[in-house]
């Protein structure tokens, strides 16, 4: 479902205009981690092994009664709100998929959390080789069962719209122990170019050496450069495809630029309102989303961000039989959840 915003409500407030653009950066990280196609973990056959059963285990709801860590009780932070951005592997603008494999790949993925107390935002990064239970359908969109696989194959079993999204939620919320999820935004890649264009660039001391004859990209590393929408797209997608988990030093790229892009898009908001739904508007065909926009900005019209409050969902990169595999540091990711989703209770 596609939402835009209306005209008398962009009106009202400019602050909220300026905060707009602000989450239109945090939209554009869920874009920016994009694999090379040739290194991706495939849609495996919708045939499941028979010895292979659906996820039995009952979790405790994160968001009910207290827990205990170190020997101190905690209870859920209701002040919090968490929203899914995920970045999809698809080209062109959002269509229906073909059939129930064929939705695209969430190859980013980034959970924007909101805390009205703290009045700070975070960002946390999914790793998209993340192993995970995903729901399996096959081709005509009928549930086969579950299994453990890249969580990013979640999106891809659906219509590549609102149902893959409302699937991959449910994935990235079993992960979390069933954290709660308020809303959702995917973004399909070739948005980049254009987020990027319409903020007038990003300005970036170069990481690495960037060669891309067909987008026609020659960037040197070490040297100072406003990237235009092709140079974007080419620092934040390449990666050296001998390298293993090469992955991660592109990853350092994108977060470098999201913070330069997000003071970008600030000074862009401060120019008026017709800049600011450029943005907006060379996005929307790219974008699925059930998340209201004018909520979300006006609920965080003063909160902060800053690289101190971008996370990773801890754990170790193994090569697979076929594809790398990212497995969950389950204590460290059960520590991180109670620092970030968790108020400790007054004894």
């Amino acid at each position: 479902m596609k939402k835009e915003m209306n005209t008398q409500e962009r009106k009202q407030n400019n602050v909220i205009v300026i905060i707009f653009v602000v989450l239109l950066g945090v939209v554009l990280a869920v874009a920016i981690v994009l694999a090379v196609k040739k290194n991706r973990a495939d849609i495996p056959a919708a045939s499941i092994d028979e010895n292979v059963a659906e996820e039995s285990t009952e979790i405790e709801k994160w968001q009910e009664g207290t827990v205990s860590y170190n020997g101190k009780r905690y209870r859920y932070n209701t002040a919090i709100k968490t929203y899914l951005f995920m970045g999809i592997d698809k080209a062109g603008t959002v269509e229906e998929a073909e059939d129930g494999i064929s939705g695209g790949q969430s190859d980013a993925m980034f959970l924007l959390v909101e805390d009205a107390n703290t009045q700070k935002l975070s960002i946390i990064a999914i790793n998209r080789n993340t192993m995970a239970m995903v729901d399996v359908y096959d081709e005509a969109g009928n549930y086969v069962g579950q299994r453990k696989l890249q969580i990013c194959l979640q999106h891809g079993y659906g219509d590549g719209m609102r149902t893959s999204c409302l699937r991959t939620v449910d994935a990235v919320s079993r992960l979390f122990y069933q954290l709660p999820i308020s809303g959702y935004l995917s973004l399909q890649m070739e948005a980049v170019p254009a987020l990027n264009d319409a903020v007038g660039g990003v300005n970036v001391e170069v990481m690495d050496d960037i060669e891309n004859e067909v987008l026609g990209v020659s960037l040197k590393k070490g040297e100072t450069i406003t990237l235009n929408g092709n140079e974007a797209y080419a620092y934040l997608r390449s990666r050296d495809l001998n390298e293993f988990a090469s992955a991660s030093r592109r990853l350092e790229r994108q977060q470098q630029y999201l913070i330069g892009f997000l003071s970008q898009a600030k000074g862009t908001a401060l120019t008026g309102e017709r800049a600011v739904m450029q943005i907006y508007d060379s996005i929307s065909d790219y974008m699925v989303t059930n998340i209201d926009f004018v909520d979300l900005v006006t609920e965080a019209k003063d909160y902060t961000f800053d690289d101190s409050c971008m996370y990773s969902v801890p754990g170790e990169l193994l090569m697979g039989v076929q594809f790398e595999e990212y497995y969950v540091d389950d204590d460290a990711l059960y520590e991180m959840i109670i620092d970030i989703f968790y108020e400790p209770v007054e004894e």
